[in-house]
């Protein structure tokens, strides 16, 4: 971005939400990607059941999920710092896209995990590789701002597809629904790969130790009790994150429609308080919202359990939205502390090592299930409270600011 100062709104605006050029490309790729997954994404667990997963099967599938995101989060990373951000992506956008041609033909549920092995490049492999634009392309004050940048364009999407999709398998059938979005995101990923060639960035220069044990060594102690704490948040999520869809719509008896309006309301709060907070936390410190974020995370699956109808639905999903109010200032925190030559492999080392300490999650969330649905998440609540804790008292606000 130019040094100088903007003279008109267009300037300003641009100045002010941190509208670098590559900034825009993965943020747009961002948004395309999710605008034709979540017209099926959310609902991928009944498509399940409809091909014959019993639900221990969809456990496994959220723990699969958790520990693909582990194991493909340092390649990732060292994809990206090895040959680049743009051919990063290029090659993980490929790779989802022949992912959602394996669900489109599915033919019995186990073919699903197969699809999850090249859908996941996208989600968990590209991952450290968006990471590290912000980082290379905006300065420490301004990085809270473009992550949430990113995260608008990518949620605005979830606010509008999953209802789409919910109405679409509603009036279609589940399996003609669910595959008329893998249509629309093969459509849009090849959209997607025309996007990212945009991105221009030079790599940061190396120096010193690159290995895996270089890399771990470089990550500094704030950082090291941030992956932590965040092991217990997203503990508590994976528990009970595939099985939302079920508990609304199985136990409580709400719609597929019903459930993507849910869903668009929990996105709908996330973006109205993201942009005022990761403005305060470029100028004040990041510790106040991560630990906001930490408590939401808490507190969603409590009030998921507590609700009895739609309309006490309502407000738990905007209690899960307000899990996003510090997520942009938790990012930049990751990219204000890793090393810039090792910026893609420390977030992709983060991210491996937070996944696979989840991986049990889903799969201990199934077992918990089967006592009763609402277990688990009364254990997911008293989980995320034990890490909000944790960061809380470990964490200064000096070493987060």
């Amino acid at each position: 971005m130019s040094n100088a100062v903007p003279v008109t709104r267009k300037e300003k605006v641009v100045d002010f939400l941190g509208l670098e050029r590559n900034i825009v490309a993965v943020s747009v790729a961002m948004f395309l990607m999710g605008l034709g997954e979540e017209l099926w994404k959310r609902f991928l667990p009944k498509y399940m059941q409809a091909l014959g997963a019993p639900v221990i099967a969809i456990g496994a599938y959220g723990t699969a999920m958790d520990f693909l995101d582990a194991v493909y989060q340092y390649p990732g990373g060292w994809v990206a710092d090895k040959f680049g951000r743009r051919a990063a992506l290029l090659t993980f956008v490929a790779a989802a896209m022949g992912g959602y041609a394996i669900y489109y033909f599915a033919p019995s549920w186990p073919w699903i995990f197969v699809g999850l092995l090249f859908t996941t490049a996208w989600t968990s492999m590209a991952s450290p590789t968006l990471f590290a634009v912000v980082g290379d392309a905006l300065p420490k004050g301004r990085r809270a701002m473009g992550f949430t940048v990113q995260s608008i364009l990518k949620r605005v999407p979830i606010v509008i597809a999953p209802t789409i999709g919910g109405f679409i398998i509603a009036a279609y059938g589940l399996s003609r629904g669910i595959h008329f979005g893998l249509v629309v995101s093969i459509v849009l990923g090849a959209v997607t790969l025309a996007v990212v060639t945009k991105v221009r960035l030079t790599l940061p220069e190396t120096t010193g130790e690159t290995n895996f044990l270089g890399v771990w060594r470089a990550l500094p102690p704030t950082l090291r009790k941030l992956l932590a704490s965040d092991v217990f948040i997203r503990t508590s999520d994976g528990m009970v994150d595939v099985f939302l869809v079920i508990y609304a719509t199985s136990v409580i008896g709400i719609s597929a429609a019903r459930f993507g309006i849910l869903v668009a309301i929990q996105m709908t709060t996330s973006i109205i308080v993201q942009i005022p907070a990761a403005r305060l936390a470029d100028r004040f410190g990041r510790k106040p919202f991560v630990v906001a974020t930490f408590i939401a995370f808490s507190m969603f699956p409590i009030a998921v359990v507590l609700s009895h109808s739609f309309a006490t639905l309502v407000i738990a999903f905007i209690v899960g939205g307000l899990r996003e109010i510090g997520e942009p200032s938790r990012k930049a925190l990751i990219v204000d502390l890793a090393e810039p030559h090792l910026r893609a492999r420390s977030v992709g080392l983060y991210y491996l090592l937070r996944s696979l300490a989840i991986t049990p999650a889903a799969f201990v969330g199934s077992l918990l299930w089967r006592l009763t649905p609402m277990f688990p998440f009364y254990v997911a609540g008293a989980i995320g409270l034990a890490g909000t804790a944790l960061f809380a008292l470990t964490v200064s606000e000096e070493q987060s600011g």
